[in-house]
């Protein structure tokens, strides 16, 4: 059984799952009964950072065009998020994650939201649940249960290192300005 998360809420990885080596962090969403005249194309991004808090190297930024980087991968792009389950996910590899990382931030930003008229008001049902891939165990689940009236971005939760233990931290902070946005807060030029 999933330890369900509530926005702010942390939990040890190390403690609640000890042997766990490689996580499946899975994303889903649903549209909306709205029709904005265009397709919803969510995305999600991982941003490795720092204990600076940003981006050591571009190269530092998974998303579906650099799919795969510091043992971590993205599974591509699902460009409409139909069908049930995860519409992306991102396999992360702890022991082949950089020393110098000391947060993994998951974000899910909408493809051309602005031209598009679309904000996370707009998407319901949005969660992120991370799956040790060895036992195929569900660990924990954050459902984002406010309503994103005028955010394009969303920070869904970070991964974070504390004192040799990885944890998790269920985030769910918003940003206007979709990747852009996240690109300059964690150091990246766009």
């Amino acid at each position: 059984m999933p330890i369900n998360l509530n926005k702010g809420q942390k939990i040890s990885l190390s403690k609640e799952a000890p042997n766990l080596k490689v996580a499946l962090v899975g994303l889903g969403w649903d549209v909306k009964q709205y029709d904005s005249g265009a397709d919803y194309d969510l995305d999600a991004s991982i941003f490795l950072l720092d204990a600076s808090g940003k981006c050591a190297h571009d190269t530092d930024f998974v998303f579906y065009n650099n799919l795969s980087a510091g043992g971590v991968t993205h599974s591509g792009d699902n460009r409409t998020g139909e069908g049930e389950g995860d519409d992306e996910a991102i396999t992360i590899e702890f022991d082949k994650v950089p020393a110098y990382v000391e947060r993994i931030a998951i974000t899910v930003t909408i493809y051309e939201a602005g031209s598009r008229g679309q904000n996370f008001g707009q998407v319901s049902n949005a969660y992120v649940r991370l799956v040790d891939t060895q036992s195929g165990a569900e660990l924990l689940r954050y459902d984002l249960g406010e309503d994103y009236s005028t955010e394009t971005a969303i920070v869904f939760a970070e991964i974070y290192r504390h004192n040799g233990e990885w944890k998790f931290s269920a985030v769910g902070s918003g940003f206007a300005g979709g990747l852009e946005a996240l690109c300059k807060k964690y150091g990246l030029d766009v």
